[in-house]
Protein backbone atom coordinates (compact mmCIF):
# COMPACT_ATOMS: atom_id res chain seq x y z
CA UNK A 1 0.00 0.00 0.00
CA UNK A 2 1.35 3.40 -0.93
CA UNK A 3 0.93 6.92 0.40
CA UNK A 4 -2.05 8.82 -0.97
CA UNK A 5 -2.33 12.34 -2.42
CA UNK A 6 0.95 11.99 -4.23
CA UNK A 7 1.58 13.49 -7.65
CA UNK A 8 2.63 10.72 -10.02
CA UNK A 9 4.38 11.11 -13.36
CA UNK A 10 3.85 9.32 -16.62
CA UNK A 11 5.34 10.16 -19.99
CA UNK A 12 4.14 13.66 -20.71
CA UNK A 13 1.84 14.20 -17.75
CA UNK A 14 1.78 14.54 -14.01
CA UNK A 15 -1.40 13.46 -12.27
CA UNK A 16 -3.14 12.92 -8.99
CA UNK A 17 -6.19 10.78 -9.84
CA UNK A 18 -7.46 8.89 -6.82
CA UNK A 19 -10.76 7.09 -6.48
CA UNK A 20 -12.90 5.51 -3.77
CA UNK A 21 -14.38 2.32 -5.24
CA UNK A 22 -17.01 0.14 -3.60
CA UNK A 23 -17.85 -3.25 -5.08
CA UNK A 24 -20.81 -5.13 -3.65
CA UNK A 25 -21.51 -8.85 -3.58
CA UNK A 26 -24.31 -10.03 -5.85
CA UNK A 27 -27.66 -10.06 -4.04
CA UNK A 28 -25.82 -8.45 -1.09
CA UNK A 29 -24.94 -11.91 0.20
CA UNK A 30 -22.62 -11.84 3.20
CA UNK A 31 -19.79 -13.81 1.60
CA UNK A 32 -16.76 -11.90 2.85
CA UNK A 33 -14.81 -12.73 5.97
CA UNK A 34 -11.25 -12.37 7.21
CA UNK A 35 -9.98 -15.33 5.18
CA UNK A 36 -11.67 -14.40 1.90
CA UNK A 37 -10.53 -10.78 2.29
CA UNK A 38 -6.95 -11.96 2.90
CA UNK A 39 -7.18 -13.92 -0.36
CA UNK A 40 -8.76 -10.91 -2.10
CA UNK A 41 -5.66 -8.93 -1.04
CA UNK A 42 -3.45 -11.58 -2.69
CA UNK A 43 -5.60 -11.42 -5.82
CA UNK A 44 -5.19 -7.64 -5.91
CA UNK A 45 -1.42 -8.18 -6.00
CA UNK A 46 -1.93 -10.40 -9.08
CA UNK A 47 -4.11 -7.73 -10.63
CA UNK A 48 -1.35 -5.22 -9.92
CA UNK A 49 0.95 -7.33 -12.09
CA UNK A 50 -1.58 -7.03 -14.93
CA UNK A 51 -2.16 -3.30 -14.35
CA UNK A 52 1.02 -2.01 -12.66
CA UNK A 53 -0.01 1.64 -13.02
CA UNK A 54 -3.15 1.12 -10.90
CA UNK A 55 -2.00 1.58 -7.33
CA UNK A 56 -3.92 0.26 -4.34
CA UNK A 57 -3.64 2.81 -1.54
CA UNK A 58 -5.98 1.23 1.04
CA UNK A 59 -8.57 -1.54 1.19
CA UNK A 60 -11.11 -2.79 3.67
CA UNK A 61 -14.28 -4.86 3.67
CA UNK A 62 -17.58 -5.61 5.30
CA UNK A 63 -19.51 -8.85 4.93
CA UNK A 64 -21.11 -7.85 1.62
CA UNK A 65 -18.83 -5.22 0.07
CA UNK A 66 -15.23 -4.06 -0.38
CA UNK A 67 -13.86 -0.52 -0.27
CA UNK A 68 -10.77 0.33 -2.30
CA UNK A 69 -8.82 3.58 -2.47
CA UNK A 70 -6.99 3.53 -5.80
CA UNK A 71 -4.76 5.70 -7.92
CA UNK A 72 -5.62 5.24 -11.59
CA UNK A 73 -3.67 7.13 -14.27
CA UNK A 74 -5.67 9.27 -16.72
CA UNK A 75 -4.79 7.02 -19.66
CA UNK A 76 -6.74 4.12 -18.07
CA UNK A 77 -10.52 4.39 -17.96
CA UNK A 78 -11.89 3.87 -14.45
CA UNK A 79 -14.49 1.47 -15.84
CA UNK A 80 -11.73 -0.68 -17.40
CA UNK A 81 -9.86 -0.87 -14.08
CA UNK A 82 -13.08 -1.76 -12.24
CA UNK A 83 -13.98 -4.43 -14.81
CA UNK A 84 -10.55 -6.05 -14.46
CA UNK A 85 -10.69 -5.95 -10.65
CA UNK A 86 -14.21 -7.40 -10.50
CA UNK A 87 -13.74 -10.10 -13.13
CA UNK A 88 -10.36 -11.40 -11.93
CA UNK A 89 -11.18 -11.25 -8.22
CA UNK A 90 -14.63 -12.76 -8.72
CA UNK A 91 -13.31 -15.64 -10.79
CA UNK A 92 -10.43 -16.42 -8.43
CA UNK A 93 -12.48 -16.07 -5.23
CA UNK A 94 -15.17 -18.36 -6.59
CA UNK A 95 -12.52 -20.88 -7.66
CA UNK A 96 -10.82 -20.81 -4.23
CA UNK A 97 -13.86 -20.92 -1.93
CA UNK A 98 -16.44 -23.68 -2.26
CA UNK A 99 -19.03 -21.75 -0.23
CA UNK A 100 -18.91 -18.99 -2.86
CA UNK A 101 -19.41 -21.53 -5.65
CA UNK A 102 -22.46 -22.86 -3.76
CA UNK A 103 -23.81 -19.37 -3.01
CA UNK A 104 -23.56 -18.42 -6.69
CA UNK A 105 -24.22 -21.76 -8.35
CA UNK A 106 -25.40 -21.20 -11.91
CA UNK A 107 -24.45 -17.52 -11.78
CA UNK A 108 -21.41 -16.09 -13.55
CA UNK A 109 -19.94 -13.73 -10.98
CA UNK A 110 -19.96 -12.94 -7.29
CA UNK A 111 -20.07 -9.16 -7.70
CA UNK A 112 -23.13 -7.03 -8.35
CA UNK A 113 -23.27 -5.59 -11.87
CA UNK A 114 -22.85 -2.01 -10.64
CA UNK A 115 -20.33 -0.26 -8.45
CA UNK A 116 -19.83 3.04 -6.65
CA UNK A 117 -16.90 5.30 -7.49
CA UNK A 118 -16.02 8.83 -6.43
CA UNK A 119 -12.95 10.96 -6.79
CA UNK A 120 -10.72 11.63 -3.82
CA UNK A 121 -8.74 14.84 -3.65
CA UNK A 122 -8.35 18.29 -2.29
CA UNK A 123 -11.62 20.08 -1.66
CA UNK A 124 -13.16 22.67 -3.96
CA UNK A 125 -12.29 25.56 -1.62
CA UNK A 126 -8.60 24.60 -1.62
CA UNK A 127 -8.51 24.37 -5.42
CA UNK A 128 -10.25 27.75 -5.90
CA UNK A 129 -7.94 29.39 -3.37
CA UNK A 130 -4.85 27.89 -5.03
CA UNK A 131 -5.93 29.17 -8.47
CA UNK A 132 -6.99 32.61 -7.21
CA UNK A 133 -3.68 33.16 -5.38
CA UNK A 134 -1.42 31.52 -7.95
CA UNK A 135 0.29 34.71 -9.17
CA UNK A 136 0.81 36.01 -5.64
CA UNK A 137 2.32 32.75 -4.45
CA UNK A 138 4.63 32.59 -7.47
CA UNK A 139 5.64 36.23 -6.97
CA UNK A 140 6.43 35.58 -3.33
CA UNK A 141 8.53 32.54 -4.16
CA UNK A 142 10.38 34.41 -6.93
CA UNK A 143 11.25 37.27 -4.56
CA UNK A 144 12.55 34.82 -2.00
CA UNK A 145 14.69 33.02 -4.57
CA UNK A 146 15.97 36.15 -6.27
CA UNK A 147 16.43 38.12 -3.05
CA UNK A 148 14.40 41.08 -4.31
Amino acid sequence: MMRSMQIRKQGHCAYQCEYHLVIVSKYRRKILNEGSFAYFTEVMNQIREKMPEVIILTMNYDKDHIHLHLSIPPKIRVSDAVRTIKSMSGRLLKKKFEYMRKAYWGVDGIWSDGYFVSTVGVNEYAIKRYIEHQGQEDLGQAQLVLGL
